[in-house]
């Protein structure tokens, strides 16, 4: 099967230059746009990523101390919730058979409970590791990775539509595998389009993470992030990096494929 492919702000916020590529870009800031994809092949809806929850206070407050300018600050407008995202595309949130996540933190888990007829596919290894048996200390608290009420949710009222996945296929014309790099729950989505193969990854922040082999500046793994740009680099013919905002000057109005 192929998909349509279409992307969706889910809010912005200004980062860091060395948060996005690794020991450079110390006087700039990059602009920050999160991204949500909506794929289509007539039988399957899928949404990776469901935004930052409705209350942005307690990001806000964690973000607030990584950088003294008090810059980092996430907002969002009433177009930029995912419900507002689907109807642009006639959907509803009861529309969507698979909700893909990645990472596993807040501002992708936030609406979670939103999509009663959903699967939510995720990382094993970022499942464990991240969330229930982290194997050091954690560098964020677990309930900034997934909140209570949403892990809750996730182990009780949603437990038979939760899959965890390393490398697979979900349907046919999607396939997931684990790329790591930003945090253990990191993968690359991939869609069978008209277009090739479009991946869409949060192990890179932006094109030039790729295009230029210019590591992430908060990842986890410098030879993790030179692996999975070689990957990327081979298998995607459309890239979608999940926080770069030139992925509309490239596919202007959102339409990827």
């Amino acid at each position: 099967m192929t998909f349509t492919v279409d992307v969706r702000s889910a809010g912005g916020m200004p980062l860091p230059g060395p948060e996005v590529f690794w020991m450079s870009a110390w006087d700039e800031w990059f602009d920050a746009r999160f991204w949500m994809v909506i794929a289509r092949d007539g039988t399957n809806t899928v949404l990776l990523n469901t935004g930052p929850p409705p209350d942005l206070e307690p990001l806000n407050t964690l973000w607030l101390g990584s950088h003294p300018s008090g810059k980092v600050q996430f907002t969002r407008t009433a177009d930029e919730r995912p419900e507002a995202a689907l109807a642009s595309l006639g959907l509803t949130p009861a529309d969507v058979t698979h909700v893909v996540l990645t990472p596993i933190v807040a501002y992708t888990v936030g609406n979670l409970p939103l999509f009663p007829n959903a699967q939510y596919v995720m990382s094993r290894r970022g499942w464990i590791e991240d969330i229930l048996a982290p194997p050091y200390p954690p560098h964020i608290p677990r309930e900034i990775f997934l909140p209570d009420d949403l892990l809750s949710y996730l182990l009780f009222e949603a437990r038979d539509r939760l899959r965890l996945v390393a490398e697979e296929e979900i349907v046919p014309g999607l396939r997931v595998w684990e790329s790591k790099v930003h945090h253990r729950s990191s993968l690359a989505v991939c869609f069978d389009t008209a277009a090739g193969s479009v991946v869409a990854t949060d192990s890179a922040f932006a094109y030039r993470n790729v295009e230029d082999n210019v590591y992430l500046g908060i990842g986890e793994s410098y030879p993790e992030a030179m692996a999975t740009y070689a990957r990327l680099r081979a298998e995607a013919d459309v890239l979608i990096p999940l926080y770069e905002p030139e992925v509309l000057e490239r596919h202007p109005g959102g339409k990827i494929a």
